[in-house]
Order: structure tokens, then C-alpha cells, then sequence
């Protein structure tokens, strides 16, 4: 074959820059593949198939808590008692003599719970034993952060509201305990840092999840705020690097 001969077309070879035949059809959930890409295939959105929601807002089922487990067995010195004003907690100690260290993460641990009594329970027991703690609070803080964690995780919105208003009441409950939280923000702040512009649109109508203090975007800017207030020199930087779209409100 002399240099300026042409090779016969049978005689090529591709080393892999051959033409290739598209597929005629992409068959679904591909939406993320080469296939997708594809300029002569064309695929249409039925046989690609749309991408998945990657379901950050969906609610977590809640697995059986501690505190379901001790308030059936009899171990928590309470009782429900009625009166004029509704429904209310019934204490059979003095609320300052518990252990706090066993019972207050017990307490903080039923905030995962949504059905009644349990969740009626839990939820007022923690406030009561908030209010009436003082110094024996801030040596259990460690021992709250993975219920507080878990009760955020479910993204139940009427779990992580009762969650959020148990936050305002722990950074207020006692001195230092806000500087106390601060390095636990990693845990606590990145699904807030999710929901934080999750508020709803009434349009025209009366959104009364606002005069409840139902509204979880609003719950959290107050959760956050409060916690800048009473979190000493380093909260606001730690806020910031986990919820960046956080302002502070120390300026105004």
C-alpha cells in the first residue's frame, strides 16, 4: 500500500471514537444517568422518569421512648389533676428534691411523643422542673442534647414546636446554661437551619399558628435569637456557621 493510498473503509478501526447507536429507549429513574444527556436519544420525562424529593420536610416516625416506658411502669411521681383553668400536673414530691439527673432527661426524652397523656406529660414536666431547677440544671445539659436532638430529627412540626419553646425556657432556666449549649449547636442547629423559612402563606386569611406560636419559622428565629442573647461572646459566630442566613440581633 503506497502513502498516498486510501484504506479501505472495512479496514478502520475505532479504538472506541466509533459511532455509537443510541438506545431507542431509556427505560425510567434515569434522570440522573449519561442517559438523560444523551442528544440523539431524546428521552421523554415518562421514560426517564421525574427525580425523587429528597423529603427534607417529611416527618420521622418516633421509636418507643424511655419515658412512655417509666410513666406505664408507675416510676414518675405524678399525677394529672383537673381544675378551672384545665389540666395540669400533679406533683407528689417537691419538684426541687428530684434527681434531676435522672429525671429530667426522662422528661426531655418524652418530648418525642404525640399522643396523650404521655406528650401532655413530658411536656409540662419539663417546663415545671425548669422553672423550679436553679443550679441543678446546668450539670445535666449534657445528658439532654441527644433527646432534644432526636425530638428535632422527627420534623413532626408540632413536636419541634414544643421543642422550640422548651429551648427558650432552657436557655433562661439558669446562669450559664445558654454558654452551656453553645458546643452543642452541631447538633442541635442544622435542622433548624432547614426549617428556618419554612413558614406558611395564608395569603389573604388569618394565620392563627401565629397567635398559638405555632409557627415553626418564627419559633425558630426566636429560638435563635435567644440563644445569641444568652450564649455569651461565641454564640453568634457558631450560630452563623450553622444557620448562615442567621442575622444578629444584638445590633439593632
Amino acid at each position: 500500500m503506497s502513502l498516498f493510498e486510501t484504506r479501505p473503509d472495512n479496514s478502520k478501526k475505532s479504538f472506541g471514537y466509533g459511532k455509537k447507536t443510541p438506545p431507542t429507549e431509556v427505560k425510567g429513574k434515569n434522570a440522573f444517568t449519561t442517559m438523560a444527556y444523551m442528544k440523539n436519544a431524546k428521552p421523554s420525562l415518562e421514560q426517564v422518569g421525574k427525580p425523587q424529593a429528597a423529603g427534607a420536610f417529611k416527618p420521622r416516625p418516633a421509636g418507643p421512648t424511655a419515658f412512655r416506658k417509666f410513666y406505664e411502669r408507675g416510676d414518675f411521681p405524678i399525677a394529672l389533676e383537673h381544675d378551672t383553668k384545665g389540666n395540669k400536673i400533679a406533683w407528689k414530691v417537691e419538684i426541687e428534691k428530684l434527681d434531676y439527673h435522672h429525671y429530667l432527661p426522662l422528661f426531655f426524652d418524652g418530648l418525642c411523643e404525640t399522643t396523650h397523656p404521655y406528650e401532655f406529660f413530658a411536656r409540662q414536666g419539663v417546663h415545671d422542673m425548669l422553672e423550679h431547677g436553679g443550679s441543678k440544671i446546668l450539670p445535666v445539659i449534657p445528658q439532654l442534647i441527644i433527646p432534644i436532638k432526636n425530638a428535632l430529627n422527627m420534623r413532626n412540626i408540632q413536636v419541634m414546636c414544643t421543642t422550640l419553646k422548651v429551648l427558650q425556657h432552657l436557655v433562661i432556666s439558669a446562669d450559664m446554661v445558654g454558654e452551656a449549649l453553645v458546643p452543642y449547636y452541631r447538633q442541635i442547629l442544622p435542622i433548624l437551619n432547614i426549617f428556618k423559612n419554612y413558614n406558611l402563606n395564608s395569603g389573604d386569611g388569618i394565620d392563627y399558628s401565629q397567635q398559638k406560636r405555632e409557627n415553626i419559622g418564627d419559633l425558630i428565629q426566636e429560638t435563635l435569637e435567644a440563644f445569641e442573647r444568652h450564649g455569651g461572646e461565641d454564640a453568634f459566630i457558631n450560630i452563623k456557621y450553622m444557620v448562615p442566613t442567621y442575622e444578629s440581633c444584638m445590633l439593632n
